[in-house]
């Protein structure tokens, strides 16, 4: 069982011991909390019964739909079991496909589970579709929505739905998880990899596997001296490199917000004003990166630029 799962497990466990299950839940928590393995397993405890073997391998009654690969070419990589880089978004074809297969039996028992990963990466007309089984649910029939930001969701989609919480880790026990994930990396690293994860296992993790330690000393830097001179959000862009995929995209605006919220927890300075601005801009532009059209390097120059915004007055870039 992950850190952080015990409560979850215990909402879960109570409501399959009740009369009447929930036939959607919520599952909602920032990235990188382990929510897809809960749900995964979640599933599969609620579709095993008594005197069915049940596979050790893919479920045939727990249907997982996630984004697919962008085109052929990463379909190929995904085939061949190499990284590759996927759509912007669950497609309305999909969830069709989805719903055409409820209109079997499942499989081994009486019952199925449905897993969106992630929820929030819904198409809007991928949306009103799951609406429709959300409102009247086929018999044996469960979702269990993965969500990351679980406001971008439509209001009748949450209101259908059960909510199960994932809380952040405290630093002391992310920092005793991580050890123990990977013990080779120096203490400077893992304190760093904690500090930047804001409680998250995953993002942790990704930290040091992206070797994201580099960015966080230059991010901070930017933060902390500003950037007159472009010289470090020239050295920024650099060490990010020319071709950066989604993922590492979306984990480098996760560490620049994480730069931003440490120096609003530890500094003193009179004047705000700024340090929460670019804040609030960078949180935006994370919303709205994995939609828009992919440009690293406008990216990149844009995070650099309210990452420099955010430094004391009298230090701040002319962007």
């Amino acid at each position: 069982m992950m850190l952080g799962h015990d409560e979850p497990w215990r909402q879960w466990r109570d409501a399959l011991r009740g009369e009447r299950m929930h036939h959607a839940w919520l599952l909602a928590g920032r990235r990188g909390l382990g929510k897809m393995g809960f749900a995964e397993a979640a599933a599969r405890e609620l579709c095993a019964e008594p005197g069915v073997p049940q596979p050790q391998g893919p479920h045939p009654d727990v249907h997982i739909l996630t984004r697919l690969p962008k085109d052929e070419k990463e379909e190929r990589k995904r085939e061949e079991g190499k990284p590759y880089e996927v759509k912007r978004n669950i497609t309305v074809a999909q969830i069709r496909a989805m719903q055409q297969r409820l209109t079997t039996r499942p499989t081994l028992g009486s019952r199925r589970a449905v897993i969106i990963d992630p929820a929030d990466d819904l198409e809007k007309s991928a949306s009103n579709a799951l609406l429709k089984s959300l409102e009247e649910p086929p018999a044996g029939t469960f979702f269990l929505l993965v969500a990351h930001r679980p406001a971008k969701l439509l209001p009748t989609i949450r209101s259908r739905c059960r909510v199960v919480r994932f809380p952040a880790l405290a630093e002391a026990d992310l920092a005793g998880w991580l050890a123990e994930q990977a013990p080779d990396i120096d203490v400077k690293t893992r304190e760093a990899a904690v500090r930047a994860a804001s409680g998250s296992p995953g993002a942790a993790l990704d930290f040091v596997e992206r070797d994201l330690a580099p960015l966080d000393a230059l991010m901070t830097r930017i933060v902390r001296e500003g950037d007159q001179s472009f010289e470090l959000r020239g050295q920024l862009a650099e060490a990010i490199g020319a071709r950066p995929d989604r993922e590492r995209m979306a984990a480098i605006l996760d560490l620049a917000r994480s730069v931003l919220a440490g120096q609003m927890a530890g500094e003193s300075r009179v004047d705000w004003s700024n340090l929460v601005d670019a804040h609030a801009a960078l949180v935006r532009l994370a919303g709205e990166a994995p939609t828009y059209n992919f440009d690293p390097g406008l990216l990149v120059m844009e995070i650099g630029t309210l990452l420099a915004s955010a430094a004391p007055a009298s230090e701040r870039a002319d962007a």
